[in-house]
C-alpha cells in the first residue's frame, strides 16, 4: 500500500462508519483499485458482509452479472433475478432483496468491480443500493478510460459525481519517492537510486507493472537492473511466468485465457478435452503461481485482467480461433447464453451462428427491456451481416429505447431503404416518425408522413395497409394535427376489424384515445379509451403501447382521487422499464412525480423531484435530443418560489441547447422580467413571445394564468393584458383555465363583481393544482374586498391558506396581503430560503471545501468536475450566502 495510505485510511473511515457511504475508485489498469479493496477488507471485523462483484469485459454480460459473480453459489435465490418473464422493475427490486437478505442488520461492504463494463441492469442496482440506508459501504472501481457515452457507466458516473455522500478516489501512478518506498518495502533493504530511477522510468509507477517486473528479479536483485537486461514491456514479464509450463497446463491457461475473465470447471474441461482429476491438479499448480484464482464454486479467473491479455496476446490467431469453436460447440450443445455465443462464434469464424445467435439475443433482451445489450448484440451481427433487416430493427428500436436518437435514426433509415416486405417498410416508417418528433425535425416527419400516404394508396386493404394508418395518425397526433389524427385512426381500426388485426387495434386506440384527450370536451373519451387499452396491452406484452397509455393517462386531466394518479404513474414507469424505454421511465417519471407534489401544494417536494430527474436524465444532453424539459418545468417552480437567479441560470443553460420550442426562452425571459419588477424589458420580452407564438400550433392554459399573472405583477398597459389573453386562448384550451385567465382580466379592468363569479365557478375545479386554487382563492378574496364582504372575503383566505400551506413565492405574498388587509395574521410562509440554508447539498460540500482554502482548479479536481462547473458553484455560494469574498464563506458554514 505503499502511495495509498491516505486512500486505504479513508476507506477505512467510510467502512467503519454505522452511516451509509459510497466511494467510487477510479484508476488505469494495474493501478491497484482491485489491491486497495482487498487490503481494506482484510482489516474488517468478522462481522461485516462482503460481497464482490466483477463485471465481465465486453459489456455483453448477462443482466445484473455484478450481482450474480457476486452471489455465485446461491441459485435459490437468483431464481426471481433471472426471470425474463418479470418486469425490470421486479428484478431490480429482487436484486434489492437478495442483497438485503443476505446482509440482513449487519454492516457491510459491497463491491462492484469494473463498473467500465457492467451491464445497464448492474449500473442501476448500484445508483439503488447507493440511496439506501443502513451500516454499509458501496464500493465502485472503474477505468475512466473506457468510459464512453454507449456505456451505461457514463450516466451512473455522472450521477454519482452530483451526490455530495459520494466520496471519489483516484489512484495516481506512484512518484519516484513512492516507488522507492515501494522497491524497499518488497525487498527489504533500501533499493539504490539508479535502480530506483530506472525502474519508475520503465514501468511509470504503474504498481501492478512494477510489482511484475519485481517478480522477474532472480531473488529481488534490484542492483541486477543496472547490468542485466529485463523485459521492458508488461506483457513479455506476465508471459514468462509460463513459460515453463508442461503442455497440458499450456493448453489449459491458454483455453482459459480465450473463455474470458470468469471461466466455469466444466466449460474448461470440454473444451481442453481434460479429465477432471487432471484439471484439478493443473488449476492447483496455476493458482500457486499466481496465474489463476478460484473465484467461486467451480469457477476460476484470473488473477489480473492484463495476465489473461498477455497470455491471449502471444498466441497464435489459429490457436485462438480453434479454442472459440470448441467453446462454441460445447455452448451450442448446452444451448448456451446467446450473447456468448455470438462472442465465440464471431472469434471462430463461425459468422452464420453469429448472426443467429445475435438475432436470438436482441430478441431475447428485448423482451426483458435490456436496450442497451439488445443494441450492443445486434450491431455485432451487422458487422459481419450490415444488411440484415432483422438486426436492422433490433439495433433501431434498441436505440431508439436507450434514448440514442442519433444511431436509431442511422438504422432505422437503412432498415427502411433495405426493407424486403412491405410490413418491415411500415415498421420502420412508424418508428422513424417517432423519431423524428423526439428530434424535433417536423420537416422530416412531412416527408415521412407523405411517403406513407403514397405507400398507403399502393397497398391492398390488410394488416400493411392498417399498420400504416396507424403511423400517419401517429403522426398527425404529435404533429397536433388532431382531425387528421382521428380521421386515420378510425380507418385504421375499421380495417383491424375487418382483419383480425390485434395489434393494429390496439395501435390505433392509443393514437385515438391520445388525441381525444388533447381536447376538453372529448377528454374523458379518451381517457375512457386508453384505461381499457392498458390491460390490454399489457396482457399482449405490448409495453410500449402500455407506456404511452399510461403516460397519457398521467399528463392529462389528472383523475379525481390523488391516490389514482400515484398509482398510473408508478404502474407507467413499470411498463416503461420493462420495454427498456428510457426517456419514460426517467425523464417523464419524474416530471410525474413533480406534478403529484404540485397538486398536494408542495412545493419544496416538487422541485426535489425535478432536480432527481434532472441528475438521473443525462439524455437531454445528447445531440438530437429535445431540450432539457426538467429545466423548463424547473425554471417555472423557481419562478413561483422566487428564486430569480437561478431562473435567469437555467435560460443561460437551456440556450446551448438544441431543439427548444419557439417560445421556450422567450416565455420565460418575459415572466423573469416581470418578476423581477422590469416592465420596459417586459414589454420587449412580451412583443419577442407573442412573435413566436405564432409558431407554436397549441394553447396552453397554464402558460396563459402563468404569463397573465406576471403582466399583472409588472403593471403592463391593459390594452397590453387583453391581446396576451386573446393570443393565449383558444377553443381548445380547458374551460377552468379560460374562466380564471378571464377573471384575471376582468378583474385588471375593475370589474370586480364579474371576475368574482369567474373565480367562484372553478374555486373546487379539480384540474386546477392546488396551488392555481389557492390563487383562485385569493382573487375571490380580493374581488369580495372590494365590495366589503369581509366575512366572506375571510372565509376565502383561510382556504387559500390551507392550499398554499407548503408552497412560497408570489402566490403567498398576494395571499398575505388580502390577509393583511383582513387583520389576520400572515400564512407564515416566507420568500425563498436565504444563507446557509439556500445552499444545495452539493453546494454546501464545495462551500466547505472553500473554507479549506482550496482554489476553483484545486476543487475541480477534487470533485472531478470541471473549472468551469467549479466557478458557477462558487459564483452560487457567494450570492446565496450575501457575500463577497471566499473568505467570509468559512464563518457561514460549519462541518457538521
Amino acid at each position: 500500500m505503499i502511495g495509498r495510505e491516505s486512500e486505504l485510511r479513508r476507506l477505512a473511515r467510510l467502512a467503519s462508519s454505522r452511516d451509509p457511504a459510497v466511494a467510487i475508485i477510479a484508476g488505469e489498469p494495474g493501478i491497484g483499485k482491485t489491491r486497495l479493496v482487498q487490503e481494506l477488507l482484510a482489516t474488517l471485523p468478522a462481522e461485516t458482509v462482503v460481497l464482490v462483484g466483477h463485471a465481465e469485459p465486453g459489456s455483453l454480460a448477462r443482466p445484473y452479472e455484478v450481482l450474480l459473480d457476486a452471489v455465485d453459489g446461491r441459485p435459490e435465490q437468483l431464481a426471481a433475478l433471472e426471470d425474463p418473464a418479470r418486469s425490470p422493475v421486479e428484478r431490480l427490486h429482487a436484486g434489492l432483496a437478495i442483497v438485503a437478505d443476505l446482509i440482513g442488520d449487519r454492516p457491510a461492504v459491497l463491491v462492484f468491480e469494473d463498473l467500465h463494463w457492467a451491464d445497464s441492469e448492474s449500473a442501476a442496482l448500484f445508483e439503488r443500493l447507493a440511496d439506501q440506508r443502513g451500516s454499509r459501504l458501496l464500493i465502485g472501481t472503474y477505468r475512466p478510460d473506457e468510459v464512453t457515452r454507449r456505456r451505461p457507466v457514463a450516466g451512473l458516473l455522472a450521477r454519482m459525481e452530483r451526490k455530495h455522500t459520494v466520496t471519489h478516489v483516484r489512484l495516481d501512478r506512484l512518484t519516484p519517492a513512492q516507488t522507492a518506498a515501494f522497491l524497499a518495502a518488497a525487498t527489504g533493504s533500501p533499493a539504490p537510486l539508479r535502480a530506483a530511477t530506472a525502474l519508475h522510468h520503465r514501468t511509470g509507477g504503474n504498481p501492478f507493472f512494477l510489482e511484475e517486473l519485481l517478480r522477474a528479479l532472480p531473488g529481488y536483485d534490484v542492483e541486477a537492473l543496472v547490468d542485466q537486461p529485463l523485459p521492458w514491456s508488461l506483457a513479455d514479464v506476465l508471459r514468462r511466468q509460463v513459460e515453463d509450463l508442461d503442455p497440458v497446463s499450456h493448453r489449459v491457461v491458454e483455453a482459459a485465457a480465450v473463455l474470458g475473465q470468469r471461466i466455469p470447471f466444466d466449460l474448461l474441461a470440454d473444451v481442453t478435452g481434460t479429465g477432471e482429476d487432471e484439471l484439478i491438479t493443473v488449476l492447483r499448480d496455476l493458482g500457486t503461481r499466481g496465474v489463476l484464482v478460484e473465484s467461486g464454486e467451480d469457477e476460476f479467473a484470473f488473477r489480473h485482467a492484463l495476465v489473461r491479455e498477455a497470455i491471449a496476446d502471444q498466441m497464435l490467431a489459429r490457436q485462438r480461433r480453434r479454442l472459440h469453436e470448441a467453446a462454441l460447440e460445447v455452448l451450442l450443445a448446452r444451448n448456451g447464453d446467446p450473447a456468448m455465443v455470438a462472442h465465440h462464434a464471431r472469434a471462430a469464424g463461425r459468422y452464420a451462428d453469429m448472426i443467429a445467435a445475435a438475432r436470438r439475443g436482441t430478441t431475447a433482451y428485448l423482451s426483458i427491456g435490456s436496450a442497451y445489450q439488445a443494441l450492443q448484440l445486434a450491431e455485432m451481427g451487422l458487422d459481419e451481416a450490415p444488411d440484415d433487416n432483422d438486426l436492422l430493427a433490433a439495433a433501431a428500436r434498441a436505440a431508439w429505447l436507450a434514448g440514442l436518437l442519433d444511431d436509431a435514426l442511422r438504422y432505422g433509415r437503412r432498415w427502411r431503404d433495405l426493407a424486403g416486405t412491405t410490413s418491415d417498410r411500415v415498421e420502420s416508417l412508424y418508428l422513424l416518425v417517432r423519431i423524428a418528433w423526439e428530434s424535433r425535425d417536423t420537416g422530416e416527419m412531412r416527408t415521412l408522413t407523405r411517403h406513407i400516404e403514397t405507400l398507403i394508396a399502393q397497398l391492398p386493404p390488410g394488416a400493411d395497409q392498417a399498420r400504416a394508418m396507424t403511423a400517419i395518425a401517429q403522426s398527425a397526433y404529435l404533429r397536433d394535427d388532431l382531425d387528421t389524427a382521428l380521421l386515420w385512426c378510425d380507418r385504421a381500426l375499421a380495417l383491424a376489424d375487418e382483419f383480425d388485426l390485434p395489434r393494429v387495434r390496439l395501435t390505433a386506440l392509443l393514437e385515438k384515445g391520445s388525441t381525444l384527450t388533447e381536447r376538453p370536451v372529448t377528454a374523458a373519451e379518451g381517457r375512457r379509451i386508453l384505461s381499457g387499452l392498458v390491460d390490454e396491452a399489457e396482457a399482449a406484452g405490448e409495453w410500449v403501447l402500455a407506456a404511452r397509455a399510461l403516460n397519457n393517462l398521467v399528463h392529462g386531466e389528472p383523475p379525481a382521487d390523488p391516490a389514482e394518479h400515484a398509482e398510473t404513474l408508478e404502474r407507467m414507469r413499470v411498463d416503461a422499464e420493462r420495454a427498456g424505454f428510457e426517456s419514460l421511465a426517467v425523464a417523464t417519471y419524474f416530471q410525474g412525480r413533480a406534478r403529484l407534489a404540485i397538486r398536494a401544494g408542495d412545493l419544496r417536494a416538487a422541485i426535489a423531484a425535478l432536480e432527481d430527474g434532472r441528475e438521473q436524465d443525462r439524455g437531454y444532453r445528447r445531440r438530437g435530443r429535445w431540450a432539457d424539459y426538467h429545466g423548463v418545468f424547473l425554471a417555472g417552480l423557481c419562478l413561483e418560489s422566487g428564486d430569480l437567479d437561478r431562473v435567469a441560470q437555467i435560460i443561460e443553460d437551456l440556450a446551448v441547447l438544441p431543439n427548444n420550442p419557439p417560445t421556450t426562452i422567450p416565455g420565460l425571459a418575459f415572466n423573469l422580467a416581470c418578476r423581477r419588477g422590469q416592465p420596459d424589458r417586459a414589454e420587449a420580452e412580451l412583443t419577442t413571445f407573442l412573435d413566436a407564438l405564432t409558431g407554436q400550433p397549441w394553447r396552453s392554459g397554464e402558460q396563459a394564468h402563468d404569463l397573465m399573472s406576471a403582466a399583472l405583477q409588472v403593471g403592463l398597459p391593459l390594452p397590453r393584458l387583453d391581446r396576451l389573453a386573446t393570443e393565449l386562448l383558444d377553443d381548445e384550451v380547458w374551460d377552468a383555465f379560460r374562466t380564471l385567465v378571464d377573471a384575471q382580466l376582468a378583474e385588471a379592468h375593475g370589474r370586480h363583481a364579474e371576475a368574482l363569479a369567474g373565480y367562484e365557478s372553478i374555486a373546487d375545479a379539480h384540474i386546477l393544482l392546488a396551488p392555481i386554487r389557492g390563487t383562485v382563492r385569493v382573487g375571490a378574496a380580493r374581488c369580495l374586498l372590494a365590495a366589503d364582504r369581509r366575512a366572506e372575503a375571510a372565509a376565502h383566505a383561510e382556504a387559500a391558506a390551507a392550499l398554499l400551506a407548503e408552497w412560497r413565492g408570489w402566490r403567498v405574498t398576494q395571499l398575505d396581503h388580502v390577509r393583511a388587509q383582513l387583520g389576520m395574521a400572515p400564512t407564515g410562509v416566507a420568500g425563498p430560503v436565504t444563507g446557509a440554508g439556500a445552499l444545495t447539498p452539493r453546494e454546501r460540500e464545495v462551500a466547505l471545501l472553500i473554507s479549506d482554502g482550496l482554489t476553483n482548479a484545486e476543487l475541480a479536481r477534487r470533485l472531478y468536475i470541471s473549472p468551469k462547473t467549479a466557478a458557477v458553484h462558487v459564483g452560487n455560494i457567494l450570492r446565496k450566502l450575501g457575500v463577497s469574498s471566499r473568505t467570509e464563506v468559512a464563518h457561514l458554514v460549519t462541518r457538521p
